[in-house]
């Protein structure tokens, strides 16, 4: 089988993480990074074994690309896509996909009209945990799902740009419910729509740093009345958390993503311990193979393994505006006080959705 070659555009944090995830990927061939930060590239193509390419216009035109990891902060996702996408690159981009629904509408018109391959880059739902819980769920372990819960949190972000609520498009609530949105229509599957959200946000710690919230609640609601509660935090001190809950008429799920079996008391720092751990010594929690905790590896493998058969990965475009979607609506929820409708907008009607 011939090798599926990847340029990463976007060398930071997730980029390092989505090269990561590449490592078992048997199909995978990273033969390209492209940063506009000079030394950052140049460092990331080394570490990786692969070329350094300056420009987006440069990778849109390299013949040796033919999927491109889209790892950048939210607000250069609609052009970079939509770039790709015109070149005829198969498109593979993290999440938010947009940081609106009319962007990512956008960004899936872009793909649909090109006839492009492209994959949402939603590593949760691969974490190995949580891909069990679906499977009792469709096993009818539990019973009929009526109730999911998600809560994570850290304290706070590691990039700048994160903190530009105006620039990124929201707060805690766009970067962290993201994540819960999608778990949610993944137990329940991505027929059952969600028909409307009420949320609550503040900016209740890092006022200096930013005018977004820094902590969110929303409630999503299916047309049937089943419900999702997912509380997410910039506050929470003491490292990640990532703990999921499923509810049904016969049983419960419950796990905790961010928590496993080790654990250490150091008086001397041994380096990387997790992402946003918030100390290096007293009691630690290192997270043996984070990358594939976190479900890097099993989400890498999926998008590749689909681009390689000429078929659609789990996590389409689609997926990811369905979630843009949901977070406009709970954005809505928090100006007004109120239930809010789960909208489409016109530029998703395009592709017949």
């Amino acid at each position: 089988m011939a090798p599926v070659r990847i340029a990463m555009l976007g060398c930071g944090f997730i980029g390092e993480f989505h090269a990561l995830g590449l490592r078992y990927v048997r199909e995978a061939q990273l033969v390209a990074a492209c940063d506009a930060d000079a030394a950052r590239r140049e460092a990331y193509a080394a570490r990786f074994g692969c070329r350094p390419i300056a420009s987006l216009d440069e990778l849109c035109a390299d013949p040796e690309v033919d999927l491109v990891v889209v790892s950048l902060p939210n607000h250069l996702h609609r052009d970079a896509v939509v770039a790709l996408a015109a070149a005829g690159k198969g498109v593979a981009c993290t999440k938010p996909l947009g940081r609106n629904a009319v962007e990512a509408g956008e960004m899936l018109r872009a793909v649909t009209e090109a006839g492009v391959f492209n994959a949402y880059l939603e590593n949760v739902i691969f974490n190995p945990d949580l891909l069990r819980m679906r499977d009792m769920v469709k096993a009818g372990a539990i019973g009929r799902l009526t109730t999911v819960r998600a809560r994570e949190g850290h304290s706070g972000p590691h990039a700048a740009h994160f903190w530009n609520a105006e620039l990124a498009g929201g707060g805690a609530l766009l970067d962290m419910a993201s994540h819960g949105a999608e778990y949610a229509r993944f137990l329940f599957g991505k027929d059952a729509e969600v028909a409307e959200v009420f949320a609550w946000g503040a900016t209740l710690v890092h006022g200096e740093r930013t005018t977004g919230e820094d902590n969110a609640m929303m409630v999503m609601r299916l047309a049937d009345g089943r419900a999702a509660t997912i509380d997410v935090s910039w506050s929470s001190k003491g490292g990640l958390e990532g703990r999921f809950e499923a509810y049904g008429d016969a049983g419960r799920l419950i796990t905790d993503i961010s928590v496993g079996s080790l654990k250490a008391f150091v008086e001397r720092p041994a380096g990387y311990v997790v992402e946003k751990a918030d100390a290096e010594t007293g009691w630690v929690f290192p997270v043996p193979d984070e990358v594939r905790v976190h479900g890097h590896d099993l989400m890498m493998a999926d998008v590749v393994g689909a681009f390689a058969d000429g078929r659609a990965p789990q996590e389409t475009f689609a997926d990811g505006f369905a979630v843009n979607a949901v977070l406009d609506a709970a954005y809505r929820s928090m100006r007004s006080g109120h239930w809010e409708p789960v909208e489409r907008v016109p530029a998703f009607e395009v592709v017949g959705r």
